[in-house]
């Protein structure tokens, strides 16, 4: 599946792509952030986009994902400090990329809730019918975001599931120890953290809940991505395990020392929430793997070690100083300009009084110079500021020769006044006007080139994710034509030799050293029947197949065993070769890294296993239909051409090392060699041969037996009368 991860870098976040990653999916993310932030290690592709960009529509038309899941809460893309300004940022962001998944008309999408959206007390745990009773605006946004998810698929028919998830927990990182909104919704790393701070631990008995560790809510969201349908478009995910304050407290305390002291804060009534994932665990299987009691042990020590990461918060007074210079700064830049005219005013003032009466300059203006200055420079707010500086200099230099009441009752006075300002503003329009229209262009250039850039960023990773699809198309070993070209290649074998390179052509298709192939003797044992290395032997000759529990039970119902425990006594893969529901053979796998034990990986060993069957079965039918030919009658004795074929081929398969034989000559001293090798017969294990030569002579094939292990069927032999040596060169 492809897999499009929406949120920022964090444990959730790198835990999900692990997760899809191991299970053969591919992951791609959108970060939410156009800066350099995270490393988001092995997901496929990384899209470095905020979620206002209006290149979302291309991203998932880019990358068409069969399942989209947005982090919601769980993305530190969101800062919740400001709480009422974030919560219209948050149902933005969810809002286009809703509308963005909805436009692609496929796949499903993931809204990951949070509990939070339940702040009052619930005797009983809360299950998908009770209403939300959210209050702050935190809860509230998420609360809204699940609502838009059912409104989309009401209205766009989209296939939306939400997941409330019950006090989700993870490892703090070291790198975001300052960020107060990680801690505080992290209960255990904050007590701990709390702890080393101030050596004291606030406790609430009276709040009960329930703590769900990251590692067990990824793989309650793969089960609700992977599922082919679901039942429900609500679930809750919970552990299920009901702790308060104070026991949570107590733990970390034993772990960090008696240094450490508890408060009792057990005030007010009790508040009680705990998510019922009765209805999750019901319709998809929920495994708690991960308890409280182990986690806080390693938190505790992990932030103990890395204390310095954590309790080195912000100086409050270092950032009230730098919000105080930053306001000092812009009311400098707000009030330069008008000091700025005040200060030209004057000599355009003193200019303005040498003019008067003077023969050449007595008609020249300059505060009407003075106020187009102002308005060519700053606009109308500083040509307004400038024109009123003006007519109060006019009006003191009238004052000289004439009384206060003669310049207001002269027109002229107004006259001038009012072509002052009229030009003064018309001027200072225009300037604004072109300033205006000259940002508009300088805004519009910018995001031209913001939409150029990300078409340009969008378009390399698709030419690159094309390119790297065209060589695997182009080169892959593993597509079906080419794993059925190479197992074809069976058919040209004699029936005899089959199962040798099935072996060889196994190792080659899932690119191990270590393949060994086991034939089915009994309902309990299987025999070795050939394998390509010492390590592919390491289980020995004969195993009781049925003794081995965790793949026995796997391989009985026709699926493929996967060590994830990389337990030595077994494979790390095996897969089972069935005729008619009877367990014929099985495949068994080592050396392989651990990326590569994924479901995909799975899938082609199943696929291998069907056509190397198919090819067994042709060889044994062959075989089966020239019974009557190749063994004497009525024994079990092969003829001379069918046992010289059988050797022929053990011997060039041991030669290859695909397995191990030993070949004995038996004296039978006159004796009736149809008799005698009648006998001998019920000496020998089923996997083993007994037939004649050309020679005459008769002779025993022991496979998968050196000269060592050949020394007790020598010995069985004397006991009933029959002398026989190891021949080491035979001629075939």
């Amino acid at each position: 599946m492809e897999i499009l991860l929406v949120g920022s870098d964090n444990e959730l976040m790198r835990t999900m792509i692990n997760k899809m990653n191991k299970e053969g999916h591919r992951c791609y993310v959108l970060t939410g952030n156009k800066n350099q932030v995270g490393s988001y290690k092995n997901a496929y592709e990384k899209y470095r986009f905020p979620y206002e960009s209006d290149c979302l529509k291309e991203i998932f038309d880019s990358v068409r994902p069969d399942v989209t899941i947005f982090m919601g809460v769980y993305d530190y893309n969101f800062d919740w400090t400001d709480p009422r300004r974030e919560s219209v940022r948050y149902q933005t962001a969810l809002q286009n990329v809703l509308t963005s998944f909805s436009v692609l008309k496929r796949g499903r999408f993931v809204y990951l809730s949070s509990g939070e959206v339940y702040t009052q007390s619930y005797q009983n745990d809360i299950d998908e019918r009770e209403e939300t009773s959210a209050y702050s605006f935190r809860s509230v946004a998420i609360s809204q975001g699940e609502d838009v998810c059912r409104n989309y698929k009401q209205t766009m028919g989209t296939d939306t599931v939400i997941l409330r998830l019950d006090h989700l927990y993870m490892m703090p990182e070291r790198t975001m120890g300052g960020n107060k909104t990680v801690i505080d919704a992290n209960p255990c790393a904050k007590m701990c953290i709390e702890a080393l701070e101030t050596g004291y631990i606030q406790a609430n008995a009276n709040k009960i809940f329930s703590l769900l560790y990251v590692n067990d809510a990824v793989e309650a969201i793969y089960k609700a991505a992977a599922a082919p349908e679901l039942k429900r478009g609500l679930y809750h995910i919970s552990s299920g395990e009901e702790i308060n304050e104070m026991q949570l407290a107590e733990k970390i305390q034993k772990e960090l020392g008696q240094r450490v002291t508890i408060t009792d804060n057990t005030v007010g009534s009790m508040v009680r929430v705990i998510l019922d994932n009765k209805v999750f665990a019901d319709e998809l299987g929920m495994t708690v793997f991960h308890h409280v009691d182990d986690v806080v042990v390693k938190m505790a020590k992990y932030i103990r070690k890395y204390s310095a990461s954590f309790i080195n918060l912000e100086d409050v007074r270092g950032k009230r100083q730098r919000n105080w210079r930053q306001t000092l700064r812009v009311i400098v830049d707000a009030t330069v300009p008008f000091i700025e005219n005040m200060v030209c005013f004057i000599p355009f003032f003193m200019l303005n009084n040498r003019a008067v009466g003077s023969r050449y300059f007595a008609n020249l203006d300059f505060y009407l110079l003075y106020v187009l200055l102002f308005a060519i420079v700053y606009g109308q707010q500083q040509a307004t500021f400038s024109a009123v500086l003006a007519v109060g200099g006019y009006c003191f230099r009238q004052m000289y020769n004439r009384s206060s009441l003669d310049v207001l009752l002269d027109y002229n006075t107004y006259v001038w006044i009012a072509q002052l300002f009229i030009l003064g503003l018309a001027v200072g329009y225009m300037k604004d006007r072109l300033r205006a229209i000259r940002n508009e262009n300088k805004h519009e250039v910018q995001y031209m080139v913001t939409q150029l850039d990300d078409i340009q960023d969008i378009n390399t990773s698709n030419v690159r994710i094309k390119n790297m699809l065209e060589v695997q198309l182009v080169n892959q070993n593993d597509s079906f034509g080419k794993i059925y070209e190479i197992t074809s290649s069976l058919d040209q074998y004699e029936p005899s030799e089959v199962l040798f390179y099935a072996a060889e052509i196994l190792a080659r298709l899932v690119d191990s050293k270590d393949v060994a192939i086991y034939t089915v003797a009994n309902r309990s044992y299987a025999r070795l029947f050939s394998a390509t290395s010492p390590k592919a032997r390491e289980l020995g000759n004969s195993i009781e197949y049925t003794k081995m529990e965790d793949m026995y039970r796997l391989l009985k119902e026709k699926r493929v065993y996967i060590n994830r425990s990389m337990d030595p006594q077994y494979p790390l893969m095996a897969d089972a070769i069935f005729a008619e529901d009877e367990m014929q053979l099985i495949l068994m796998v080592w050396g392989i890294p651990w990326e590569r034990m994924t479901l995909s990986q799975a899938n082609m060993l199943i696929i291998i296993g069907y056509l190397i069957q198919n090819a067994v079965l042709r060889a044994n039918r062959y075989l089966d239909a020239l019974e009557q030919t190749r063994y004497l009658q009525g024994t079990k004795v092969l003829e001379a051409e069918a046992f010289e074929s059988l050797v022929k081929a053990y011997l060039t398969a041991r030669n290859k090392g695909l397995t191990e034989c030993t070949i004995l000559e038996i004296d039978i001293e006159g004796k009736n060699l149809e008799k005698c090798g009648e006998e001998l017969a019920g000496l020998m294990r089923q996997s083993d041969y007994i037939g004649k030569m050309k020679n005459g002579g008769l002779y025993a094939l022991l496979s998968n037996t050196d000269s060592k292990d050949a020394d007790f069927v020598i010995k069985r032999f004397e006991n009933t009368g029959y002398k026989s040596v190891i021949q080491e060169d035979v001629a075939v």
